[in-house]
């Protein structure tokens, strides 16, 4: 990557300054690498020569010369231009020649241009949603953003392991059972549906305020659950297996596969071994008769083994944790779930490392923002849940509505149209997502979440369908030594510089987690492309060198969205 070269070729610089200068030792392994906002700073600059400047106590200006001068010594042809500005930094502007050589590259590589070599493991641990409960919105941004980041690194290189960790164990089942033996009759317990489900778990809650026993009931039932009682174990099957037909509908509708479905009832029989160990390691310690942590800093304690011998969601993941490092001995475990866990997996983490299975850097937990009403957080005790299957269908009503009339699509046949109708709904709700940083909470607003213009996936799609459109209507051969001479204007030669930096946006999106970088990326080139297209024909171009540039850039505009909006989990439709 261009920005590796330029670090490489400072930092030889600075060694080789280091001798013919007389500085003294200088200990630099990397050189920061900045990206301008305004152009005429050129495309990257660095800052060191303010830190060897404060170092040497010599002026940085005139190290930046030095530093410059020696860069020059090597003939390159990735730079236009290096020059010195106050109060001390190297600007670089790449050259024509590198940025058709780029524009190269993507018309070879295709959908692998950007992709990385890491041979690394990864496991992602996301969607998660909980048996029993409809797929609410709330559990829409671990599903997207947890694909998203599995996207990234597998196209990063990494071996990815997706694992939905669902949440099918807990006191939870023992009031689902409670309020499925209480107020469903035994001949239609097969008939429930999720919805069915959520209502009685409502149930339950109100009336807990004039019957508070039938909670000391639901703790009963839920620990003849983990003993193995075949009523409890039949009960909470029904629940399973109707939450899951309703869970796989959904990821249809998405468009998600998970590798891997080992929810928390799967770590039943490995848990206990984990609690003596604690024990014998003198990790935990006995209280009151249940088993606790009790960290050597500020963290609160935590349980991993309740007074009346009933496990937790805190033993379940420590269980979770032991078996991926065994069965996949991943070099990273990534969590994507809701910010307010964020304490549970700094005691998990440490914990963890106590315990000395591997260290805490090797865990890393990605905390989204939540969906919030107006007022406050969404409850399904209470009621008030937005089903993720309503928002989704809604989209797509809206996306069928908005493409109604267009010209692309007329004559296609209404199944067609259909198709394309799921590909732009299901799409703006995961761009409206995705575009946002992932700690950020999201007020809920369903204007806001199925705006298809603008900032937004229908957008990004039709820039996509418009390049398809362009390239339809020619069948010239795109030889780029035929422009080798070409003289770039404004608009071609910014096109050009945003190619140039997708792997460099991708690989910044893997190191931090964070998929809304794609989608500023391919906004901000999205806007450029129509500008261009705006302001200069393409097939009609006053030359034919002009044509086949353009054609290219078309042709490189439309790889790179395709290969982003795939990184998202958003399709692109051909024609729009």
């Amino acid at each position: 990557m261009i920005k590796d070269k330029i670090s490489q070729i400072t930092l030889e610089a600075i060694q080789s300054c280091q001798k013919q200068e007389n500085w003294s030792a200088l200990n630099i392994s990397e050189i920061k690498i900045e990206s301008p906002k305004d152009k005429k700073h050129g495309d990257y600059a660095v800052s060191i020569a303010l830190e060897i400047g404060k170092m040497l106590k010599k002026n940085p200006l005139k190290i930046s010369e030095i530093i410059k001068n020696k860069i020059l010594e090597e003939p390159s042809i990735l730079f236009n231009k290096i020059e010195v500005v106050s109060p001390g930094f190297i600007n670089f502007f790449l050259a024509k020649d590198y940025l058709i050589s780029e524009l190269s590259k993507v018309l070879k590589e295709k959908d692998k241009y950007g992709a990385g070599n890491t041979k690394k493991t990864i496991v992602i641990d996301y969607s998660a949603p909980n048996i029993a409960k409809p797929f609410g919105i709330g559990h829409l941004r671990s599903t997207i953003i947890g694909q998203s980041i599995y996207n990234l690194y597998k196209f990063f290189g990494f071996k990815c392991i997706g694992d939905n960790h669902l949440g099918d164990w807990g006191t939870q089942f023992g009031k689902m059972i409670v309020a499925i033996k209480k107020w469903v009759k035994q001949d239609n317990f097969n008939d429930l549906t999720v919805n069915d489900l959520e209502k009685l778990y409502i149930r339950f809650h109100q009336e807990i305020e004039n019957h508070p026993e039938i909670e000391e009931e639901a703790r009963l039932w839920f620990k003849k659950l983990e003993n193995g009682d075949k009523e409890a174990k039949d009960i909470w099957q029904i629940c399973v297996n109707v939450s899951l037909k309703e869970f796989n509908k959904i990821y249809d509708l998405l468009g998600i596969k998970i590798d891997y479905a080992f929810g928390e009832s799967f770590y039943e029989g490995k848990m206990m071994s984990i609690v003596q160990e604690a024990i014998d390691k003198k990790i935990a310690i006995k209280s009151q008769g249940a088993v606790i942590i009790d960290y050597p800093d500020k963290l609160p304690t935590v349980i991993i083994l309740k007074s009346d011998g009933a496990t937790n969601y805190f033993t379940r993941d420590l269980a979770a944790i032991k078996y991926r490092l065994k069965k996949w001995k991943p070099d990273l475990i990534v969590y994507e779930t809701g910010a307010e866990q964020t304490l549970h997996f700094k005691q998990l983490f440490e914990a963890v490392e106590l315990l000395k299975w591997t260290s805490k850097d090797k865990l890393v937990h990605i905390s989204h923002g939540l969906y919030r009403s107006r007022t406050g957080k969404f409850s399904t005790r209470k009621g008030q849940t937005i089903h993720l299957e309503e928002i989704l269908i809604e989209a797509i009503k809206r996306a069928k509505q908005m493409i109604e009339n267009s010209e692309a699509i007329k004559n296609l046949s209404n199944q067609e149209k259909e198709e394309i109708a799921k590909i732009v709904g299901i799409g703006a709700v995961k761009y409206n997502d995705l575009s946002q940083h992932h700690s950020r909470d999201i007020i809920f607003d369903w204007d806001k979440i199925l705006n298809l213009k603008g900032n937004s996936g229908p957008y990004l799609q039709y820039t996509h369908a418009r390049c398809i459109s362009i390239l339809r209507k020619t069948k010239t051969k795109l030889d780029l030594k035929k422009i080798k001479n070409i003289k770039l204007n404004s608009e071609e030669e910014d096109i050009l510089r945003d190619i140039s930096r997708f792997p460099e946006i991708v690989r910044e999106a893997v190191q931090k987690f964070s998929p809304n970088l794609i989608c500023s990326f391919i906004f901000d080139l999205s806007q450029r492309y129509n500008l261009f297209y705006q302001f200069h024909p393409v097939i009609k171009a006053e030359t034919e060198e002009s044509k086949i540039l353009r054609l290219a850039i078309t042709t490189a505009v439309a790889q790179i969205l395709k290969n982003s909006l795939a990184l998202l989990g958003i399709d692109t439709p051909n024609k729009m």
